[in-house]
């Protein structure tokens, strides 16, 4: 297995950690003693933190990381897209940038992941934000994983998502205000999947390889201190989950943000940070 080898991508790096790229984007603040991690939400890329990245920056170091299929990261058939296998590889990644603690913070899917890796290594994240985290689903149905394998499965993915309005038409979805949507945003989450089927190839084998997201008894078992934060207008994750995350999780914080929806870092990112930087100097 190769690992830690790295390549520079413009304006960030790759390392091959269990057979797969990882791109990762490390925005250093020599003055800073702690560092943040960044887990983007499905269909996105480390794009979606743009806007908050330089706020948080003055005060911590940042690592953002596309996690596989998505963004800049690979797309290999051999990798495993699980949950768990995905926290285990950016566990490694933070091995190999010598990081030994982080404060999590994830988005939409991310926010699993981030999940995922506070259970595996709880002693390794004083605390944890999750913004409009998925949280309750359950794995894929036997039937859909069946068609997976069908030849050119991924073309229906693929057909799906034009079907959907593309990837104008899905922010349309995530964002409560769609005035906000402009040509940066559009270009910026239509860049991934630009005449490319290795991401839609990628998707089928997530199709698989996905777990239940944690249970409430596994939830409950993360005493770490959470912040979550949600767009009362989320309709892809309902504050519904929010608050069900809320209750599970034994050392939580709830804010719901007005006129936002599932895109909170993109649509409310100066009140995002606030949010942050308060509950990080708490006690």
């Amino acid at each position: 297995m190769e690992e830690n080898s790295a390549k520079t991508n413009n304006s960030g790096q790759v390392k091959k950690i269990a057979g797969i790229d990882i791109y990762y984007e490390l925005h250093q603040n020599p003055k800073a003693d702690q560092t943040m991690v960044f887990l983007h939400g499905f269909l996105s890329s480390s794009f979606c933190f743009r806007k908050i990245i330089p706020k948080l920056n003055e005060y911590y170091t940042i690592l953002s990381v596309d996690f596989p299929p998505f963004g800049k990261s690979g797309k290999a058939k051999a990798f495993t897209y699980s949950y768990d296998n995905i926290a285990k590889t950016i566990l490694r990644l933070l091995d190999i940038l010598s990081i030994p603690q982080a404060i999590l913070i994830g988005h939409s899917m991310g926010g699993q992941i981030c999940l995922y890796m506070a259970k595996l290594s709880p002693e390794r994240f004083p605390k944890l934000i999750l913004l409009a985290s998925s949280g309750y689903l359950r794995r894929a149905k036997r039937f859909p994983i069946l068609l997976s394998y069908m030849p050119g499965f991924y073309r229906f993915i693929k057909r799906q998502l034009i079907r959907s309005g593309g990837v104008e038409g899905n922010l349309r979805q995530v964002v409560y205000d769609p005035a906000l949507i402009d040509e940066e945003m559009i270009q910026g989450y239509s860049e991934p999947f630009l005449d490319k089927d290795d991401v839609f190839q990628g998707l089928v084998k997530l199709l698989r390889d996905r777990e239940d997201d944690l249970s409430s008894q596994e939830l409950e078992k993360i005493h770490l201190p959470v912040l979550l934060i949600w767009g009362k207008h989320d309709k892809i994750v309902p504050l519904s989950t929010g608050k069900r995350l809320h209750r599970d999780l034994p050392s939580s914080k709830l804010v719901v943000i007005d006129d936002a929806g599932h895109l909170l870092p993109e649509e409310k990112p100066e009140m995002v940070c606030e949010r942050i930087l308060e509950f990080l100097k708490e006690a």
